[in-house]
Protein backbone atom coordinates (compact mmCIF):
# COMPACT_ATOMS: atom_id res chain seq x y z
CA UNK A 1 0.00 0.00 0.00
CA UNK A 2 0.99 3.06 -0.72
CA UNK A 3 1.46 6.13 1.63
CA UNK A 4 -1.01 8.48 -0.11
CA UNK A 5 -4.13 5.62 0.87
CA UNK A 6 -2.96 5.52 4.48
CA UNK A 7 -3.75 8.44 6.84
CA UNK A 8 -0.24 9.31 8.39
CA UNK A 9 -0.06 9.32 12.14
CA UNK A 10 2.49 9.22 14.76
CA UNK A 11 2.41 6.55 16.98
CA UNK A 12 2.70 6.65 21.02
CA UNK A 13 3.59 4.42 23.52
CA UNK A 14 2.65 3.80 26.85
CA UNK A 15 5.01 6.99 28.25
CA UNK A 16 3.46 9.14 25.46
CA UNK A 17 0.01 8.62 26.24
CA UNK A 18 -0.07 8.96 29.78
CA UNK A 19 1.65 12.52 29.06
CA UNK A 20 -0.45 13.11 26.04
CA UNK A 21 -4.13 12.37 28.14
CA UNK A 22 -3.14 13.87 31.33
CA UNK A 23 -3.59 10.51 32.66
CA UNK A 24 -1.90 7.87 35.16
CA UNK A 25 -0.79 4.58 33.45
CA UNK A 26 -3.40 2.26 35.32
CA UNK A 27 -6.42 4.91 33.49
CA UNK A 28 -4.55 4.62 30.30
CA UNK A 29 -4.65 0.96 30.34
CA UNK A 30 -8.39 0.87 31.54
CA UNK A 31 -9.05 3.49 28.40
CA UNK A 32 -7.48 0.60 26.62
CA UNK A 33 -9.50 -2.01 27.85
CA UNK A 34 -12.49 -0.44 27.88
CA UNK A 35 -11.94 0.00 23.84
CA UNK A 36 -11.51 3.36 23.95
CA UNK A 37 -8.33 3.43 22.31
CA UNK A 38 -6.70 0.69 20.53
CA UNK A 39 -3.23 -0.12 19.71
CA UNK A 40 -0.72 -3.18 18.91
CA UNK A 41 3.23 -3.57 18.81
CA UNK A 42 4.94 -2.01 16.67
CA UNK A 43 8.55 -1.98 16.20
CA UNK A 44 8.43 -4.09 19.20
CA UNK A 45 6.99 -1.39 21.44
CA UNK A 46 2.79 -1.10 22.36
CA UNK A 47 1.78 1.90 20.39
CA UNK A 48 -1.42 3.99 19.58
CA UNK A 49 -1.76 6.16 17.23
CA UNK A 50 -1.85 9.24 17.59
CA UNK A 51 -4.58 10.38 15.37
CA UNK A 52 -6.78 8.63 17.63
CA UNK A 53 -6.41 11.39 20.12
CA UNK A 54 -8.23 14.54 19.74
CA UNK A 55 -8.16 17.54 22.42
CA UNK A 56 -6.27 15.23 25.19
CA UNK A 57 -8.99 12.34 24.90
CA UNK A 58 -10.26 9.50 22.61
CA UNK A 59 -11.85 10.15 19.70
CA UNK A 60 -15.24 9.67 21.39
CA UNK A 61 -17.04 7.33 18.18
CA UNK A 62 -13.77 5.59 18.03
CA UNK A 63 -14.96 2.58 20.44
CA UNK A 64 -18.16 1.67 19.13
CA UNK A 65 -16.34 1.64 15.85
CA UNK A 66 -13.66 -0.66 17.35
CA UNK A 67 -16.18 -3.20 18.85
CA UNK A 68 -18.00 -3.55 15.66
CA UNK A 69 -14.37 -4.27 14.00
CA UNK A 70 -13.70 -6.84 16.70
CA UNK A 71 -17.41 -8.61 16.65
CA UNK A 72 -16.56 -9.07 12.63
CA UNK A 73 -13.66 -11.12 13.93
CA UNK A 74 -10.80 -8.41 13.43
CA UNK A 75 -7.57 -8.48 15.23
CA UNK A 76 -6.10 -5.15 16.77
CA UNK A 77 -3.89 -4.45 14.04
CA UNK A 78 -6.51 -5.15 11.44
CA UNK A 79 -8.41 -2.77 13.43
CA UNK A 80 -6.31 0.16 13.35
CA UNK A 81 -4.96 -0.83 9.28
CA UNK A 82 -8.17 -0.72 8.28
CA UNK A 83 -9.12 2.77 10.42
CA UNK A 84 -5.98 4.35 8.85
CA UNK A 85 -6.32 2.92 5.18
CA UNK A 86 -8.58 4.48 2.69
CA UNK A 87 -12.07 2.88 2.18
CA UNK A 88 -13.35 3.17 -1.63
CA UNK A 89 -16.59 3.25 -0.05
CA UNK A 90 -15.94 6.14 1.99
CA UNK A 91 -13.66 7.72 0.24
CA UNK A 92 -11.14 8.87 2.52
CA UNK A 93 -9.59 6.57 5.66
CA UNK A 94 -12.51 5.54 8.44
CA UNK A 95 -10.35 7.73 11.26
CA UNK A 96 -10.83 10.75 8.52
CA UNK A 97 -14.21 10.39 7.91
CA UNK A 98 -14.79 10.02 11.89
CA UNK A 99 -13.10 12.91 12.61
CA UNK A 100 -14.98 14.75 10.14
CA UNK A 101 -18.51 13.30 12.28
CA UNK A 102 -19.71 10.78 9.48
CA UNK A 103 -20.50 7.90 12.39
CA UNK A 104 -22.41 6.15 11.08
CA UNK A 105 -21.22 5.92 7.67
CA UNK A 106 -17.88 4.28 9.14
CA UNK A 107 -20.31 2.11 10.87
CA UNK A 108 -21.92 0.76 8.03
CA UNK A 109 -19.19 0.00 5.64
CA UNK A 110 -17.61 -1.80 9.30
CA UNK A 111 -20.38 -3.75 9.52
CA UNK A 112 -20.61 -5.59 6.24
CA UNK A 113 -17.54 -6.67 6.63
CA UNK A 114 -18.35 -9.12 9.00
Amino acid sequence: MSTDERTTTDWLTMPDLVEVLNEPLGRVRRLLDEHQLIGSRRDGAFKVPSIFIVDGHPLSSLRGTIIVLQDAGFGDDEVIDWLLEVDDTIGISPIDALLQGRKSEVRRVAQTLA
